[in-house]
């Protein structure tokens, strides 16, 4: 293995040099907040030259960033709003992402629009779907197509023929956030960017009227340092209000969580060769493929409980079946989903008053000497977000900040992709995978695939499937602790894999066998990895049960009484008085 790459391994032995880094040196920036606009803000410091430390409380992508409705768009429903300039550039985010930066992670993806009223609707969302495209939609991938009924049906088949009236076929992107995430943050820590999860920040470091870094605890052990910087940047999402009053400044701006659920329902439950896109009272509803599944989301509903366990209720699942068997030949039914997840949209308060109404747009405020804040924004937009941080935060660094360049910089498992691609045959055949389970391998992890893989030369036995959840290899896992910063059970099932919504046993029935093979990494004993195990068990019953609720607080108390897989984490965290 050579030094580059092992430069972006995030193991072990990489979290305890990077204890270490982040008490004995200054930097010039430190994020707060390990989820895609945070990880994203640590590439673009770093890659132009910057010191960077980045601290996340749990795990990448553990809030927001792993439970959106796992689309890279640019978001067809905002031209509605009126959000033009929002519109163009997520298109433009997409399209780098699809042939530069992410084509391993972002994909092409074929919509189905159908048409349910006559004749206004066709010009009206024609039109609208034209703008899309001219703003950037159709470089890549293809042009809107209009169906009649009998077309739309053909493609759709699932759907009710009274349902619609005829159908236009657009393009969009899909893409696994959680994985999509944890890449940034290997990216950014492959160019210098001192990355750790399980560190929370528990207070604010002064010097003299300025904020001069911020103090930290281990989430894992409960050990506490000092991290200083220049400057400090807050990009926490639905935590910005929270680590805003820990710096006892004053906020430029509010933000408001709203929930969004999704329900993982097995392919053959709807047959379509298309993700369908549905108009709602309020928004819009996805049906989008996922391998061997469809998501189905989402809500939008205001959320005031606990920031890090949003629950879906009875009521959330019930509106979303509702809406989708409104369309279906065959409705779904509570049976047939296979997995449920709910997060939280971090939306700039004071826009009005129904979430669904809030702008997307983000916001970055200097909120006071060496602290900067940003929120808002949507997934796709986290570079622009991230380099207009950094610019903002510029002024506050000593040295002269180059410009930001990571519209150049391929996320790592990029480079040689497509090759890769071409060579799928012969990787199969040198590793002894079938083809499939070498594409599949492709495209969660491009070029990188063969670091996988090699795990699997000294222990053949790591290329055979987790029992229990076949579409993913043993190797997976154990690369998941020695490469990609996973701790815990919990952010292998639910975040490294996409097990935890993709199989109805919701990860607990290969908890114990996923553990057992990261166990000998992360230096677990039979007590840890029966705690680990049951902890997981816990939570996952805490969550199946609270998706039997009928309000909030009803499902937000079963979910908060589930224990935590990071014992040390502190919630709320006490303010410690500053030191002057």
């Amino acid at each position: 293995m050579s030094k580059q790459q092992g430069a972006q391994f995030l193991g072990p032995q990489q979290r305890e040099a990077a204890w270490e880094q982040l008490q004995t040196e200054q930097f010039d920036v430190v994020v707060v907040g390990g989820g895609v606009v945070g990880v994203g803000t640590a590439l673009d410091a770093a890659t132009r030259g910057l010191k960077v430390a980045l601290v996340e409380a749990r795990d990448y992508a553990s809030g927001t960033s792993s439970r959106s409705s796992k689309m890279f768009h640019g978001g067809l429903r905002y031209l509605e709003q009126f959000e033009f300039g929002l519109v163009r550039e997520a298109l433009r985010e997409r399209e780098l992402s699809l042939t530069t930066l992410a084509p391993h992670l972002v994909k092409p993806l074929k919509f189905l629009f159908p048409l349910a009223h006559r004749v206004w609707e066709r010009p009206y969302m024609a039109a609208g779907i034209f703008l899309y495209d001219r703003m950037g939609g159709a470089k890549s991938v293809p042009s809107q197509k209009h169906l009649t009924r009998a077309g739309a049906l053909r493609m759709s088949p699932s759907l009710k023929r009274s349902s619609l009236t005829g159908g236009i076929q657009y393009y969009d992107t899909v893409v696994d956030d959680a994985r999509h995430t944890m890449t940034v943050a290997r990216t950014a820590a492959h160019y210098g960017a001192v990355v750790r999860t399980s560190t929370q920040v528990v207070g604010f470091l002064r010097e003299a009227d300025r904020v001069s870094g911020v103090r930290v605890r281990d989430s894992e052990d409960g050990r506490t340092a000092e991290v200083k910087g220049h400057v400090v940047i807050n990009a926490t999402g639905v935590w910005t209000d929270e680590i805003q009053a820990l710096s006892r400044q004053r906020g430029r701006f509010r933000v408001r969580a709203s929930k969004g659920v999704h329900i993982v329902v097995p392919r053959d439950r709807i047959v379509s060769e298309a993700a369908i896109i549905l108009r709602t009272e309020k928004s819009v509803l996805f049906v989008i493929p996922w391998g061997s599944h469809w998501i189905i989301g989402t809500t939008d509903t205001d959320w005031n409980l606990d920031l890090a366990h949003p629950a879906a209720t009875k009521a959330d699942i019930d509106y979303i079946l509702g809406h989708v068997n409104s369309v279906l030949v065959t409705p779904l039914t509570h049976d047939d989903i296979d997995g449920v997840y709910a997060g939280l949209r971090p939306l700039l308060a004071g826009e009005s008053d129904e979430t669904s109404k809030l702008s997307r747009e983000h916001a970055v405020a200097r909120v006071a000497p060496g602290l900067v804040a940003i929120a808002g924004g949507k997934y796709t937009t986290y570079r622009v977000m991230a380099e207009d941080a950094v610019d903002v935060a510029s002024e506050d660094i000593p040295a002269r900040v180059a410009p930001s360049i990571t519209e150049k910089v391929p996320l790592v498992g990029a480079d040689g992709y497509f090759a890769l691609v071409n060579q799928t045959v012969q990787l199969g055949e040198q590793y002894g995978l079938h083809p499939y389970r070498v594409k599949h391998l492709l495209d969660r992890y491009g070029s990188l695939i063969t670091e996988v893989l090699e795990l699997g030369r000294l222990t053949p036995e790591l290329l055979h499937p987790i029992t229990d959840a076949p579409d993913y290899l043993q190797v997976e896992a154990v690369y998941a602790v020695v490469a990609e910063g996973a701790l815990h059970l919990d952010d292998i099932l639910a975040r490294r894999t996409r097990i935890a919504i993709e199989y109805p046993h919701r990860g607990v029935n290969c908890a114990e066998q996923v553990a057992g093979l990261v166990a000998p990494i992360l230096g677990w004993d039979g007590e840890c990895i029966e705690r680990e195990v049951e902890t997981y068990r816990a939570r996952v019953e805490a969550e199946v049960q609270s998706q039997s609720q009928t309000d909030d607080e009803s499902a937000d108390a079963l979910r908060a009484a589930a224990p935590e897989s990071r014992t040390q984490i502190l919630e709320p965290v006490v303010v410690v008085p500053d030191r002057v």
